[in-house]
């Protein structure tokens, strides 16, 4: 007797995307968006708990396995600096799409005028310690203290002085080789369950988000909203598909289909961390060699924001706008420096780039209260934002494997 055929991960959470928002919609009008922060969201959150659960052994054992297959010291390197490389480059290309469309869109008075509300607005902005004391945070002082907070950066930094240490050690550290591969095949086991269970995850986080919100998407933010989508989409199409195909050979019909289930669970999630075992499944379905993928994924994760770019530039020229400020060429330099290096700054977990957005505002002396006007649907940005990260993350990972794969 034949098998049925199973659908496929991305068809399930697109089929799941589809009925959030029906079944949301269906809330939303009925008054009963209530119901859905109470009874349906919970289901949504134990999901996203679970990936947060198994996201620190994921992160932490796959780079060490990815340093450990590299085999060499030098290839991580390479592949270190030439990830660097292209988030950065990708990150400032963002920031100039983003500064464009809102200018365009300021000039054409598209952008509603909130500056009395923006009287009332109220927002207090986290403190921004700095460059240097960032770069300090970023090492750990206690191993256990990184995985228990889930601090990604400072989880990244283990598994490189872990992975380096055993590389270093030759012969010695097979036993510490053959552990940490058997743990790895373990959770990559675990990994799998729980993607299973994602088009869950999408559909009660997709019905909470449409019958809440609904009010606010029709409200005056529409158009602000807008404007940074179409930032999040050109920059999709014209850097990310444009760089897979150019660099890894990959047509953008075929990088969208196959990185859909990761981009339509970090639109749903708004988490590059929580996504990261389902970008992993789809870059490998692309063509990026594990160990590399296993070292790029993480990595962008944490400072792969270009989304976020986009954002604080869309939201610093509107803000500016209700501030009764005109944004100097000189102020949208210092824009687009501070948004790229504030990005790289920001943590991949929901609302951290409200953080950063106060950090670029007191940059150019917008009050950073403002805020306070876009809060209310900052989970709308965040997003588009989300999923344009971890698109990048992707299209990161097949670039790399071709530069790397040209050396041999």
């Amino acid at each position: 007797m034949e098998k049925k055929k199973k659908l496929s991960l991305p068809v399930q959470i697109f089929i799941a995307l589809v009925l959030g928002i029906v079944v949301g919609l269906v809330f939303y009008f009925t008054g009963a968006a209530g119901f859905t922060t109470s009874y349906i969201k919970p289901f949504g959150d134990i999901f996203v708990n679970l990936l947060k659960f198994i996201v620190v052994p994921v992160v932490l054992l796959s780079m060490i396995d990815g340093i450990i297959s590299m085999g060499d010291m030098k290839k991580v390197g390479a592949v270190g600096w030439k990830t660097i490389l292209y988030f950065m480059v990708t990150t400032a290309v963002a920031c100039v799409i983003g500064l464009v469309l809102a200018t365009v869109f300021n000039n054409a008075g598209l952008f509603p005028n909130l500056s009395e509300a923006a009287q009332a607005a109220e927002y207090e902005a986290k403190e921004y310690a700095g460059f240097m004391a960032t770069l300090v945070a970023i090492f750990p002082t206690n191993m256990w203290k990184a995985f228990t907070e889930a601090n990604m950066l400072q989880v990244i930094v283990i598994a490189l002085l872990f992975g380096g240490s055993i590389l270093a050690a030759g012969e010695k550290s097979k036993l510490v080789r053959d552990m940490v591969t058997s743990a790895y095949t373990v959770v990559e086991r675990l990994m799998e369950f729980i993607i299973s269970l994602s088009p869950i995850g999408v559909f009660t986080y997709m019905t909470w988000v449409v019958a809440t919100q609904g009010a606010e998407i029709l409200g005056s933010l529409a158009l602000v909203i807008l404007c940074a989508y179409i930032g999040y989409i050109l920059h999709a199409l014209l850097v990310y598909s444009v760089s897979a195909k150019a660099f890894a050979g990959i047509s953008p019909v075929k990088f969208f289909k196959n990185a859909s289930a990761a981009m339509i669970f970090a639109f749903t999630s708004t988490s590059s961390a929580a996504t990261l075992p389902v970008s992993k499944e789809c870059a490998d379905a692309l063509g990026a060699e594990d160990d590399i993928s296993s070292f790029v994924l993480p990595l962008g994760a944490t400072i792969n924001m270009d989304g976020t770019a986009i954002y604080q530039c869309v939201a610093t020229v509107f803000l500016a706008t209700c501030a009764g400020m005109q944004l100097t060429l000189s102020q949208m330099i210092l824009i687009v420096v501070t948004a790229t290096l504030a990005s790289i700054g920001t943590a991949g977990t929901p609302g951290a780039g409200m953080i950063m957005l106060a950090m670029v505002l007191e940059a150019i002396g917008i009050p950073v209260a403002y805020i306070g006007l876009i809060v209310a649907v900052d989970r709308l940005f965040d997003m588009g934002r989300t999923c344009l990260n971890v698109t990048g993350d992707i299209a990161c990972s097949l670039c790399v494997t071709k530069w790397e794969s040209k050396k041999k």
